[in-house]
């Protein structure tokens, strides 16, 4: 059969227009977005018709065309963006959006952002207000901060303040401090950006006040301690402490500046973690600013907080970068949400998801490890048409795993978890993986000896029920199973 014949055998686009299917699309969609979906179904078609050598092949292409259109549309108006579960371990995941929110910070941001608020209203005198204001007294309450702030993310708090304090000066920073975290994001190009002059001191693994001291110029605009969040140099090593630098500070007049990077306001040494150095603890012993994120240790959303000397913060606020770098209503709902949090600290680890993962004892996760696996257990058996159990396609057990932190937060820190593994006996570990992946709800895990770990720390208690309904009968787990 002649390929133009082929062709010929392609509905009209305004035939296809006026399908019945096509209507509730376009009634949906709207007709040009439906005409999109017509033309770009077609043009699929064309190319699979390509190989067809007859006119029952062509047919068998051509055949439910409206429903593939609508299709189509469907996935196009389908958000990509979805809710996963975290099977990783990994608790602060930058893959899977770092800290989750809790539910009741979550409902009151939605409440307001879904409204009009006072985001930048003063509702005491009736004049326009700052949107810091709503979380900058609990900041400078929990931090002992004059003044605190926040913009989008660390990165750009971390610009802000060299902007706007060095003021296109030498700051002096150890060679040891200058990290590079995920994107490719250097402290030295940070540094080129805010237009300051980076002034290297010391060696990788050792900086002494004295290397300080000897880079004092007229030029010099900032000290700038950047904490090793994402990373440790261990064995032969000096570092100069903050309090130190706070006695050259006093000497010199120069501003004390700490980039924390993931930032922590809760003593963690209390839930048997290593200790990280707090954001009250940085400033009391000297710091004039101090930044941190927001979605990393705190357990709120993303953003660059910035606390400190109130005379360094107000130049930070009349900036011109600071309305660039400006957070959203979301964003600010949600912080103040979270800092009302730690006011009482105790709970604070039970209401922040984040920080309940982080603290959670070993024994709890392993008590939800093992009422999943049961669950999955019976799940996956299944009788064949005689009534006969058949075989389980797999082997579920409860195994130690280690849990991290993740998101550049506490490297060192191996935490004890518990994981399910299964062991398929029909497909590969790697298949069920990507299974797992292409459901409703996807679940993540990782892979080790040919087995799919869940890492229990990091699933609540309100999946567990989700996940074992996935391997009911065995399906997912079978050849020519779910595909």
């Amino acid at each position: 059969m002649e390929k133009n014949d082929i062709y010929r055998m392609i509905p009209r686009v305004d035939s296809l227009m006026a399908d019945p299917m096509l209507g509730e699309m376009i009634e949906n969609y709207g007709y040009d977005c439906a005409l999109q979906g017509v033309r770009s179904t077609l043009e699929k078609v064309r190319k699979r018709l390509e190989a067809c050598r007859s006119a029952s092949d062509a047919k068998e292409e051509l055949e439910g065309l409206p429903e593939k259109i609508c299709r189509t549309l469907e996935q196009w108006m389908r958000p990509e963006m979805t809710r996963v579960i975290n099977c990783t371990g990994i608790i602060l995941h930058t893959g899977l959006g770092r800290a989750p929110l809790g539910r009741d910070v979550l409902r009151r941001a939605a409440d307001l952002a879904g409204g009009y608020s006072n985001l930048e209203f003063d509702l005491e005198t009736g004049k326009r207000g700052e949107r810091s204001a709503h979380f900058e007294r609990i900041l400078c309450q929990l931090t002992g901060a004059e003044a605190a702030m926040a913009v989008n993310n660390n990165a750009g708090a971390v610009l802000l303040m060299l902007s706007a304090v060095a003021d296109g000066g030498e700051v002096i920073v150890s060679r040891g401090e200058l990290v590079e975290i995920g994107g490719k994001f250097r402290v030295p190009d940070m540094m080129e950006l805010s237009g300051a002059e980076l002034r290297e001191v010391g060696t990788t693994n050792r900086t002494r006040l004295s290397d300080y001291e000897k880079a004092v110029c007229e030029e010099t605009g900032a000290f700038l301690k950047v904490h090793t969040s994402n990373y440790r140099i261990v064995g032969f090593t000096e570092e100069t402490s903050i309090r130190e630098l706070a006695d050259l500070k006093a000497r010199t007049g120069i501003p004390l500046l700490e980039d924390l990077g993931s930032g922590v306001l809760i003593d963690l040494e209390k839930y048997g973690l290593c200790h990280e150095p707090s954001v009250q603890e940085v400033l009391a012993q000297g710091a004039d600013v101090v930044t941190f994120s927001g979605d990393k240790l705190l357990g709120g959303p993303q953003a660059g907080i910035i606390a400190g000397k109130k005379e360094y913060i107000e130049k930070m606020k009349r900036h011109p970068l600071a309305r660039v770098l400006r957070i959203d209503k979301f964003t600010a709902s949600a912080l103040e949400s979270v800092l009302l949090e730690y006011l009482n600290p105790e709970k604070a680890v039970e209401r922040i998801p984040a920080l309940r993962m982080l603290t959670m004892p070993a024994s709890s996760v392993r008590r939800s490890a093992e009422k999943l696996a049961e669950l999955m257990r019976k799940a996956i058996c299944c009788t064949d048409g005689d009534g006969i159990v058949r075989e389980a396609p797999a082997v579920i057990t409860v195994e130690e795993s280690t849990a991290r932190a993740g998101g550049g937060s506490l490297p060192m820190e191996d935490i004890p978890s518990s994981s399910v593994a299964v062991a398929p006996k029909e497909i590969s570990a790697s298949e069920l993986e990507r299974r797992l992946r292409g459901l409703a709800i996807p679940v993540i895990g990782r892979i080790a000896e040919e087995k799919l770990f869940l890492d229990m720390r990091t699933v609540s208690e309100e999946d567990i029920p989700y996940l074992a309904e996935q391997f009911r009968n065995g399906a997912i787990l079978r050849k020519g199973g779910v595909r």
